[in-house]
């Protein structure tokens, strides 16, 4: 069949190249069965909307009609959004690291008919520069190779192929406290002793290994300097939108100062996470601001349906953060002299600009807060100079919902609400999670992905993770046991589609209904967010804790055995170490009686204190806590409520006062 097939494609993604001269196939039997019956290479091209690479390689190449017609010629072109099928993207991902090359997207795979990888990059120019050959080139040169080298090719594809479907090596060693600790000794000495963030550039926010170095110093019972050196920095560089809110994906300096501009729902969702524990030791007035200002913003610019948009673009009508930066002139004609002057003092607006002729506001120039009534002042100024910039032409949204990355914002939304007080984050958060839980297929399984009213595709074992960690964090924050019953049946499906026991791991894709893979993928590393089977290893703990269910901690305990062998994974399987510090550092605080009891102010205690490895089960008197739970027997005292802070399968006294308890927690 001729033409581009990409019209009738729920992914805005797609939908951006639906109008190229390509003849572009979705992913699916209908376009390997082409390439296997014409015999014709696979060219696959992975990408997400808001990346910036990916739409300078389509303007230069996929809408060229020159280019596109050497690639009809040739090839079999398959168009993948990398977040509609993460299991395709992970597969020639590791592909091309098996190559040697770095990652990153677009991801350019060259694949036999049978959509085995042989050979790939990512960006090409349509012209050679930047070392890198003119995309035609390379076209013609790997069908040509193709027809007059058959072993060669043969020979990239067999080791390809092997390198896929090899099972991983089991660590199977002996897990100590001593390792927890080594791990987060090793992130501490890569921390940027001058900006926080790992050393050097580009520099991610990495909220998964600040958390590693958070519960180190919970465990030694000190605070933790470098992820607060780091979270003031992310909150007052230019990585942070100070005029609408939210942290973009990463920056491209050292200093945090110009970010590259596309924001991520699953970044704002840890960004929000991290912040919110940060602000319950520290009490720090700016990490409690920029965790406002973010939820605003996820509010008024991401909702969908209940629930939240995936990304927005970094680009706006080809320009890359024309939407976010400023001239002096333009403070001047919103603010006026006088406040134009000031808040171009703090925020860095200046006529050289910072960012190729513009402005990026920042408050890099002095990283703590000015006097409440500037502060306050400088509120009204950004809110004054958002009305302005909601007239701007806006960067593009992918509005598609994705299940995995909804569970991480539902669970942060959750915690924050609870620690701020703000208890209509979580009525927020209880809407999209029964959007996300009730919108399913007709088996009751999860989809990964709707859009529009389509539903598409089954769910990854990362969206069972998602929705896992939403679950239980919903249950900490209402105590409802409807939300513990479903994170039981969320288990339930993963051990029984997705675990593999000769890998003791879970798959990212289920056991039956993903045809068409060269590999399952084994989500063990971490990405942008935690990996997969980490997320479940911690929820496992989490679960088994309020449960007394020994076959979660079993169950988590095979994870971390078999993936974890020394302080050195911890770079790649940050996720994995919390996991490891949940199974071995839990403080379990049951809490038994009612409200008329003082059981509230108990729980508000323990609010109060929290920390990362912290469970919570509160039942009114009468109601047992679980048979194999540390407190199980405890009751009231006296008519009063009483709580119980319960650590490595010991309980303390009852406690029937919040400052009593708030001292023990502590």
């Amino acid at each position: 069949m001729e033409g581009n097939l990409l019209s009738g494609e729920a992914s805005p993604y797609l939908l951006q190249h639906k109008d190229n001269p390509v003849h572009w196939r979705p992913w699916g039997p209908d376009a390997l069965a082409e390439a296997r019956n014409t015999g014709k290479p696979i060219l696959l091209s992975v990408g997400y909307a808001a990346c910036h690479w990916c739409h300078v390689m389509a303007h230069e190449s996929f809408e060229d009609a020159a280019t596109a017609a050497v690639m009809n010629r040739l090839y079999v072109n398959i168009k993948v959004d990398r977040e509609e099928r993460p299991d395709v993207d992970q597969i020639y991902m590791a592909a091309l690291h098996a190559m040697g090359e770095q990652g990153g997207w677009p991801l350019t795979m060259f694949l036999t008919p049978d959509a085995e990888p042989v050979w790939g990059g990512t960006y090409f120019p349509k012209e050679a520069r930047y070392g890198r050959p003119a995309f035609v080139e390379v076209l013609e040169w790997f069908a040509a190779t193709l027809r007059s080298e058959p072993e060669r090719i043969e020979a990239s594809r067999a080791a390809l192929v092997e390198h896929l479907r090899a099972a991983p090596e089991l660590r199977g060693g002996t897990l100590t406290p001593g390792v927890l600790d080594e791990a987060g000794a090793l992130v501490e000495r890569l921390i940027d002793p001058d900006n926080g963030g790992l050393r050097g550039a580009p520099k991610f926010p990495q909220p998964t290994l600040l958390e590693v170095l958070a519960r180190r110093a919970a465990r030694a019972g000190t605070s933790a300097p470098e992820v607060t050196l780091t979270l003031r920095h992310l909150a007052q560089g230019g990585i942070y939108d100070h005029i609408g809110g939210g942290l973009a994906r990463y920056s491209v300096d050292e200093r945090w100062l110009v970010p590259h501009f596309e924001k991520m729902l699953y970044d704002n969702a840890l960004f929000v996470e991290r912040l919110t524990q940060q602000w319950t030791e520290s009490g720090e007035a700016l990490f409690r601001t920029r965790i406002e200002e973010t939820v605003g913003w996820l509010f008024r610019e991401m909702a969908v349906e209940g629930t939240f948009a995936s990304s927005l673009d970094a680009d706006t009508e080809g320009e890359e953060g024309a939407t976010y930066v400023w001239q002096p002139d333009e403070i001047v004609a919103v603010l006026g002299p006088d406040r134009a002057q000031a808040f171009s003092a703090a925020y860095d607006i200046t006529g050289p600009g910072n960012f190729e002729g513009a402005s990026i506001p920042n408050r890099l120039g002095s990283i703590g807060p000015r006097d409440a009534a500037e502060e306050a002042a400088l509120a009204e100024d950004r809110a004054r100079l958002l009305a302005v910039r909601a007239r701007r032409p806006q960067p593009g949204r992918d509005d598609k919902i994705l299940t995995d990355w909804n569970g991480l914002m539902i669970a942060a939304l959750a915690r924050a609400g609870v620690q701020l007080g703000r208890p209509e984050w979580i009525d927020r958060a209880i809407a999209a999670y029964r959007f996300i839980t009730e919108s399913t297929r007709p088996d009751g399984r999860l989809v990964h992905s709707r859009r529009g009213g389509k539903q598409l595709g089954l769910a990854f074992a990362s969206d069972y993770a998602g929705v896992l960690k939403a679950a239980l964090a919903l249950h900490q924050a209402t105590a409802d046991d409807g939300f513990l019953a479903d994170a039981g049946r969320m288990v339930a499906i993963l051990d029984r589609d997705y675990w593999d026991e000769a890998v003791a791991a879970y798959r990212l894709t289920p056991s039956v209904g993903a045809d068409g893979l060269v590999a399952r993928p084994l989500p063990i590393l971490d990405e942008s967010i935690p990996s997969a089977n980490a997320i479940i290893a911690q929820a496992l703990v989490t679960l088994a804790s309020l449960t007394g269910d020994p076959a979660h901690a079993a169950r988590a305990d095979a994870i971390l055995a078999g993936h974890l062998g020394s302080a050195r994974d911890v770079l790649g399987r940050a996720g994995l170490f919390n996991a490891l510090d949940q199974r071995m550092n839990v403080t379990e605080v049951a809490v038994i009686g009612t409200a008329a009891e003082g059981a509230a102010e108990l729980v508000a205690a323990v609010r109060r204190a929290w920390r990362d490895a912290f469970v919570l089960l509160v039942r009114p008197g009468g109601v047992p806590l679980p048979d194999r739970h540390p407190a199980h027997g405890k009751t009231t005292v006296d008519g009063r409520a009483a709580a119980y802070v319960c650590r490595n399968g010991a309980c303390s006294l009852p406690v029937t006062r919040a400052e009593e308890l708030a001292a023990l927690l502590r």
